[in-house]
């Protein structure tokens, strides 16, 4: 039943890439997350929108927050002819994901998006502009696999000579990302999306609270689906998206609106770090050692770039930072399973010793 579905769901995202790593047994069919409501999955297919819930033996299988299923997943799933609702029994395997560190102290990670083919990062011309916070999203957007887009809103509220500033900051930190700028009140740039957009494709759009993620996305579908707020009087909007959805525009393309997310936990993206930071990387080849932390040792190439200006100390810094954050989550992480399985081997152990008494 999968294959007689498969050419209707490619207006929904599905491809060869997922058909060839489907693992659904012959009867059931497979759907997209649309959006995730507690205990609830709000699903899509050929057929239009319905409801699921996850089986009990995949809950038993999948016990982890990001194992389960996220917007964008495709999942396998029992449904029969005219229900509303029906059971979710597997999970497709994950072409791209954009994840960050679970909030607090947890060691885990929490899923964002899956199956995502641009991830857009929005930032205010206004307010918000920040290349540090910029060249975290990019070191996780390229940790799982999309492609990043950046995209400057309310330019209405600044000068084009601050436009132009804070793109020349872009390129001068390295940043090499395709950059779109926009107003959502003179609607200027607006079109210029619309046709970047390609049917079939999934565009998840990231960024803080108020820097017009859903105005925008309101744009683009034509009609007040998303609810927004008025802007304050500083140029700030409200946040408003409470839920990540996914939405197909009237042109095929796939939006994912997200929550405004200040936090951007890394995790475990240590080679992301170094392609994101590819001027680092490169001048590291430089350096006298091989396994340089360039942190201090004799003959640092990237030290000595920093001491004479030929890199800014910001985003040395900033680099420096993200290895750190990311090296320390590996570490927590590995530690963290290494104690996961000795409670495992502790559990069958008391078992047996149950079973033999």
């Amino acid at each position: 039943m999968v294959s007689n579905q498969q050419s209707a769901l490619h207006e929904l995202g599905w491809n060869d890439w997922f058909a060839q790593r489907t693992r659904c047994k012959p009867a059931h069919t497979v759907a997209r997350v649309a959006a995730v409501d507690r205990e609830q999955l709000l699903l899509v297919d050929q057929s239009g929108t319905f409801r699921a819930k996850l089986a009990g033996s995949f809950l038993h299988r999948h016990r982890l927050a990001h194992e389960l299923p996220c917007v964008g997943d495709w999942v396998c799933l029992d449904r029969q002819p005219g229900d509303d609702f029906s059971m979710v029994h597997s999970l497709v395997e994950r072409r791209t994901s954009l994840r960050r560190k679970a909030a607090g102290s947890a060691v885990e990670h929490q899923m964002i998006a899956a199956n995502v083919d641009v991830v857009v990062i929005v930032q205010s011309c206004q307010g918000d502009f920040n290349v540090n916070r910029l060249e975290r999203y990019l070191v996780m957007v390229t940790d799982g696999g999309a492609e990043p887009y950046i995209l400057l809103t309310k330019t209405d509220l600044v000068d084009p000579g601050v436009m132009a500033s804070q793109t020349a900051e872009i390129r001068t930190a390295g940043i090499t990302a395709p950059i779109a700028q926009l107003s959502n009140v003179t609607r200027d740039g607006v079109d210029d999306l619309k046709r970047m957009l390609l049917p079939g494709k999934t565009y998840c759009f990231v960024g803080s609270s108020g820097v017009g993620k859903s105005t925008l996305i309101n744009h683009l579908i034509g009609r007040e689906l998303l609810e927004t707020a008025s802007v304050s009087g500083t140029g700030e909007g409200r946040h408003t998206t409470t839920r990540r959805e996914l939405i197909r525009l009237e042109n095929g393309a796939l939006v994912i609106d997200n929550p405004g997310m200040r936090e951007f936990g890394i995790v475990g993206a240590e080679s992301s770090v170094s392609s994101c930071f590819d001027d680092i990387s490169t001048l590291a080849i430089s350096c006298r050692y091989r396994d340089c932390g360039h942190t201090g040792e004799p003959g640092c190439a990237v030290l000595e770039a920093v001491q004479s200006g030929a890199l800014k100390r910001k985003h040395y810094e900033n680099y420096l930072r993200l290895r750190k954050e990311s090296e320390f989550y590996q570490l927590s992480h590995a530690e963290k399973r290494k104690k996961d399985r000795a409670f495992g081997r502790f559990i069958k152990a008391v078992k047996k010793d149950m079973r033999d008494f």
